[in-house]
């Protein structure tokens, strides 16, 4: 139902006799089913209005007057764009077809609405040319075996007959299958209990960390609470070596220590200056001006420059304090790169720690459930319920503790993902938010050109060339604030 082509109603060939047969097929208003048009293949006289045959009409609504007479109310644009409302009775006969719509409407749209999944659809922007589709959803009944915890699922297409024997079996006990999203739901008086898995996740697609490959059919769980447990979504720079990707909780004891941002063009500096007021930064390589932009030179005065501009910032940081996790979410804004300088003493291994850096991306807080394995309980981990689609179910086993003696937990507050997860999850949250402009193209620099140029006419190009220099940028409190100096020979 997520399928993201949209598709658009195809009309039908056969006229509709009675403005009732049309209402009764037909979506009617506005609403998140569009509105429906036609048009009168003859003349209709409506309460002293003259609709000439082929008007396009649109269905609004359905009003019952007070003779419980049911009528249609449309509406037809008329000169000068003026619309005009009329009443139709539901018994009005004629000869009618629907008009051709340009709305397209989503999957999920087309089998929620009772009347738009019995219509046909073609597909919009599609390169090939085939014939109308029609949907027909496909409904899957899922059951508990009485003597087997089998979940035994039914599709809609098998042809089996059922037998209500319900009356006849009030003795008997059933397990209760529940998603993961349903146990965090339970009341907090739930917890902790014990739990066994139904249906294990299907594919490995968003996690690779240790515990998932304990998520197996007929594993029991120790689940300890539910939570809403804040956390950070981090990855290693791009590089030459594949990417890692990180799911943090704010819980993470590790301490780290800012690393300086590196930028190579303008734009980039002045993106991350828009999200962090006061950033400073320093220039370690010169930056040839090109004589078509026209940037002053031999002067020490405010600027402004292109945004295509290339050259290479580091950033300037005032400290070398260590933070917490907590703290630099608090205190700073994401993204930030930073170096781990001090494992989480917790974890029996730290993923993060010999990383040259990590970069921390963006803040989220998810829906878990902690659990841990029962023969050690105190070793837990956070099941995301959004990304973990998996059934469990109670059971009557005791916890693996003594009464009274809740051991102390120790929680696994890395977890890496997978590039899919990452991904993923940008693809959910992403807003539509327009592409940085286009730069023009750059013509080529003074040094560019005098290379292409012959050996006479070189010396003339590189006298010319001299009276630009190689300029250095300081950045001081605010971006607006550039001092160029000259380069010494």
């Amino acid at each position: 139902l997520n399928f993201e082509c949209l598709f658009k109603l195809v009309p039908e060939d056969l006229p509709y006799s009675t403005i009732e047969e049309l209402v009764g097929l037909q979506p009617v208003g506005v609403d998140a089913c569009g509105s429906f048009t036609f048009i009168s293949r003859n003349e209709l006289i409506i309460d002293n209005l003259t609709v000439p045959a082929g008007k396009e009409i649109t269905l609004l609504s359905v009003e019952v007057t007070e003779n419980e007479e049911r009528r249609a109310r449309c509406q037809l644009m008329g000169q000068q764009g003026v619309f005009a409302d009329m009443l139709i009775p539901f018994s009005y006969h004629g000869e009618f077809y629907e008009c051709e719509n340009d709305r397209g409407y989503s999957l999920q749209e087309i089998m929620m609405s009772d009347r738009l999944c019995r219509r046909r659809f073609r597909k919009i922007k599609s390169k090939k040319c085939g014939g109308p589709l029609l949907f027909v959803p496909i409904y899957q009944i899922q059951g508990i075996m009485h003597m087997r915890k089998n979940i035994v699922k039914f599709p809609s297409s098998l042809e089996v007959d059922v037998i209500d024997v319900t009356e006849q079996c009030k003795d008997l006990t059933f397990v209760t299958p529940l998603l993961l999203a349903e146990i965090a739901t339970q009341p907090k008086t739930t917890f902790p209990t014990m739990a066994e898995i139904l249906e294990a996740p299907e594919a490995n697609r968003f996690f690779c960390c240790s515990w998932f490959t304990e998520l197996k059919k007929g594993k029991h769980l120790v689940l300890h609470k539910r939570d809403n447990t804040a956390m950070v979504l981090a990855c290693t720079p791009r590089g030459r070596k594949a990417q890692q990707y990180f799911l943090i909780s704010h819980d993470y004891g590790g301490q780290m220590r800012r690393r300086p941002r590196e930028f190579s063009s303008v734009y980039e500096l002045y993106v991350a200056f828009s999200r962090c007021p006061g950033l400073k930064v320093r220039v370690t390589r010169h930056c040839e001006a090109v004589e078509e932009e026209g940037v002053p030179a031999l002067k020490s005065e405010e600027i402004c420059l292109p945004l295509f501009t290339q050259a290479h910032f580091v950033e300037k940081l005032p400290d070398k304090k260590k933070y917490c996790l907590a703290d630099l979410v608090k205190n700073f804004s994401l993204p930030l790169e930073v170096k781990v300088v001090s494992c989480d003493k917790d974890l029996e291994k730290d993923p993060l720690v010999g990383l040259t850096a990590v970069v921390l991306e963006e803040a989220l807080e998810e829906t878990t459930v902690l659990a841990s394995l029962p023969d050690s309980p105190e070793r837990c981990f956070a099941l995301p319920t959004r990304w973990l689609q998996m059934s469990l179910c109670f059971i009557s086993d005791p916890l693996p503790w003594a009464e009274g003696q809740t051991p102390e937990l120790h929680p696994e507050t890395v977890s890496e993902v997978t590039d899919h997860f990452y991904h993923e999850y940008h693809r959910l949250t992403q807003t539509d938010m327009a592409p940085p402009p286009r730069p023009p193209k750059r013509k080529p620099s003074s040094s560019e050109s005098q290379k292409t140029r012959d050996k006479p006419k070189s010396r003339t190009a590189k006298k010319k060339t001299n009276l630009m220099v190689l300029i250095f940028f300081g950045l001081e409190n605010t971006m607006s604030i550039i001092s160029i100096n000259s380069l010494q020979d």
